[in-house]
């Protein structure tokens, strides 16, 4: 059985050595669109994180009965023409939940903290110099008793809740679906949600409904020294208002995405005048090693489940 994988670089160092026993397993670091169709050809199973999927490429490949997808959005397969053609698509969910928790987290406690300021302070010899045994030269904050509220409450965003809980803040949610339920937290309009909090955390997918969900009216509401955080997709918050809210309006921001990525190097917000309210990620937020090592073995349990049916 013929498996290729076609863009192992987006998985990182990780043992891939399970997926082998079902079959001969072909690994590419990368692959353009021009090279995916050679690439594939003659496969029966194909492992794609990225790569696009399309008709065209379906179409001539006669062997081809499984993709599987090495994350949790399916956008980048042709999902209506693979039921067509038989190809069963087969994606991992829920890998990645104490990754994201724990990655909103770190970028809330480095903006709070001032964690780079003072991290420079101490290397640059300063303190070392100090007449006295502190130096207070940049103001902190607490979470405890700070309103959160999260835009998105599945699996990822309950999860932050329940520490954000823990942590001492009240938390409320707006739900992007206008289905999700919690009895734990209060749900509240988008408006309401602006208005009321010091930390919003996005922990949702794009889609038509919440694309360019938070631009420049939205990021007017929240409060001066508030904090959002993007870790769903970087099309649901504009950036160009975004950049132009933390220059003006006093809003800080902490990133693990962005609308186009890799990030531009003429996006706006890496040129925000205040660039210590700015803290980037470069969408690593699913990633820890252990998420990774969950991640492929669900897809090795994607293919053997689909191999048992016959």
């Amino acid at each position: 059985m013929k498996i290729v994988l076609l863009d192992i670089d987006t998985l990182g160092k990780i043992d891939l050595s399970i997926l082998e026993k079902f079959g001969k397993l072909e690994k590419y670091n990368t692959t353009c669109r021009e090279d995916t169709l050679q690439r594939v050809k003659g496969a029966e199973i194909i492992i794609t994180n990225k790569v696009v999927i399309d008709r065209d490429v379906m179409q001539k490949c006669d062997n081809l009965k499984l993709i599987c997808i090495a994350a949790t959005g399916m956008n980048n397969v042709d999902l209506d023409f693979a039921k067509e053609k038989g190809v069963e698509v087969k994606n991992v969910a829920g890998y990645s939940t104490a990754s994201v928790t724990q990655a909103t987290f770190t970028l809330l406690l480095s903006l709070m903290g001032s964690s780079a300021y003072y991290d420079a302070y101490v290397k640059s010899g300063r303190w070392s110099k100090s007449p006295i045994f502190t130096h207070l030269g940049r103001e902190f904050f607490e979470i405890k008793d700070k309103t959160w509220g999260i835009i998105g409450l599945g699996n990822i965003g309950k999860s932050v809740a329940g520490i954000a809980t823990a942590f001492g803040a009240k938390v409320a949610y707006y739900s992007t679906s206008g289905i999700n339920r919690s009895g734990d937290y209060k749900r509240m309009n988008l408006d309401d949600l602006l208005n009321t909090s010091d930390i919003i955390s996005i922990h949702a997918p794009l889609n038509e409904k919440i694309d360019n969900l938070i631009g420049k009216k939205e990021l007017s509401m929240m409060k001066k020294g508030a904090i959002i955080l993007n870790m769903g997709r970087g099309g649901i918050v504009n950036e160009d208002d975004l950049a132009y809210s933390i220059d003006n309006f006093g809003i800080l921001a902490g990133l693990d995405v962005s609308k186009i990525e890799p990030i531009r190097a003429d996006n706006p917000l890496l040129h925000v005048k205040n660039i210590d309210n700015i803290i980037f990620s470069p969408h690593i937020a699913w990633a820890s090693k252990e998420a990774r090592k969950t991640l492929v073995d669900m897809i090795a349990r994607n293919i053997e489940n689909f191999l048992k049916k016959g």
